[in-house]
């Protein structure tokens, strides 16, 4: 086996390293002598279980800001935004099939919409302004009567864009609307009080925020009208609104990871913060470059950047050993271009050449440093490159 190459890890909003403290928690729930026992059974073991799925629920609702009773799990954000659009649009489809949203969404509301699309009901797909914002004037001329919900991201996961979800929110509660938000990036990394926000239903999950894999949350708002359909069938877990066995030790560490979040998310976004700038203010003056999002109204964790006459895949191989992506994680391996700069209008070469650069704890100023340094020397090598591959 060969060495590792000493990459440098810049693709935070792909997935993040497990804490090692969330690892302490998980690894004593996995063996005989820990807590590994179904949660549903009544017996002791099985309630020591139950008692971590307790705890975990009280530690993510705390950084939420809700009670615990309104978390449901789900094995991640996908499994979430699934649960919530389709639950809600059919829970309410007596009432109307009219549904809102946005092309800029991630993959996992996008194709859900597009999947209700073929069973009747009717969307209507709102373009963003160039910085990736929806215009709250064109939401609230797009409502009808029949209007049931409206899905929304809070941190859009290629620009790091932030959407004004209380604004939103309150046009949507005016309406009697549910309002969806797929807060995969902003939950643990932003400040978020769902007790307040007018948010009917968010997803969630734990990998975005030094959690594991395979474990998610929807929340769902204590309010009349606020109802969704199961997805899935069989056995009485969760109110009956996602059954089946629930993974302990995934649910502990989410909620591990949420309570480290809750108490490091001043000190992270300053950091974070940094690193962004910093970056920012080393590659902005070279030839052509140009910002996806709005700096000024954005999660400092995502910078976003074109740059012209140069493709984005040997730029991605030209900055190794960073580790950064093309566009988000769910797109990145069929190299299609981004759908999400296309909607903010942007052109096909600056499509082609998008660069997303995400930060973490572990994210050290040496390697924004080594990051620059890269990203400069790689596209003045392209640019002299291209007028030999075109002869």
């Amino acid at each position: 086996m060969t060495d590792k190459p000493d990459l440098i890890y810049l693709d935070y909003a792909a997935t993040t390293p497990v804490d090692p403290r969330v690892v302490a928690t998980m690894s004593g729930l996995l063996e005989l002598a820990g807590d590994f026992a179904n949660p549903s059974a009544v017996h002791l073991a099985g309630r020591r279980s139950s008692a971590h799925v307790a705890n975990a629920a009280e530690q993510l609702a705390a950084l939420l800001h809700v009670q615990p009773d309104r978390l449901i799990w789900t094995s991640g954000a996908t499994e979430s935004n699934n649960l919530a659009i389709i639950g809600a649009a059919r829970a309410r489809q007596h009432r109307g099939q009219h549904l809102i949203t946005m092309p800029t969404e991630h993959k996992a509301v996008t194709d859900v919409f597009r999947a209700l699309e073929r069973q009747g009901f009717d969307v209507t797909w709102l373009l963003p302004d160039e910085r990736g914002a929806l215009d709250i004037d064109a939401l609230e001329a797009a409502f009808r009567d029949d209007t049931q919900l409206v899905s929304i991201m809070h941190v859009n996961n290629e620009t790091g864009l932030i959407q004004d979800i209380a604004r939103i929110g309150e046009s949507c509660r005016r309406r009697d609307v549910l309002f969806h938000v797929d807060a995969a990036q902003s939950v643990g990394k932003l400040p978020i009080d769902l007790g307040q926000l007018p948010v009917d239903l968010a997803s969630m999950t734990a990998h975005k925020l030094y959690g594991p894999k395979g474990i998610g949350g929807l929340y769902i708002a204590d309010r009349s009208g606020c109802h969704i359909e199961p997805l899935m069938f069989g056995g009485g877990q969760q109110r009956r609104l996602r059954p089946g066995t629930l993974a302990v030790h995934l649910i502990a560490g989410f909620g591990r990871a949420a309570e480290i979040a809750g108490t490091s998310l001043v000190e992270d976004l300053e950091h974070l913060t940094s690193l962004r700038d910093q970056l920012w203010a080393g590659i902005c003056d070279v030839p052509g470059v140009r910002l996806n999002g709005d700096i000024d109204n954005s999660f400092p964790g995502i910078l976003n950047a074109s740059v012209a006459d140069i493709e984005g895949e040997s730029l991605l191989l030209a900055l190794e050993p960073l580790c950064v992506a093309t566009g988000s994680a769910c797109n990145s391996q069929n190299q299609e271009p981004s759908y999400v700069l296309r909607a903010l209008g942007r052109s096909d070469a600056e499509v082609q050449s998008a660069i997303r650069f995400s930060f973490g704890r572990q994210t050290r100023h040496e390697d924004i440093v080594v990051a620059i340094r890269r990203y400069r020397s790689a596209v003045s090598k392209l640019r002299d490159l291209a007028p030999v591959l075109a002869a």
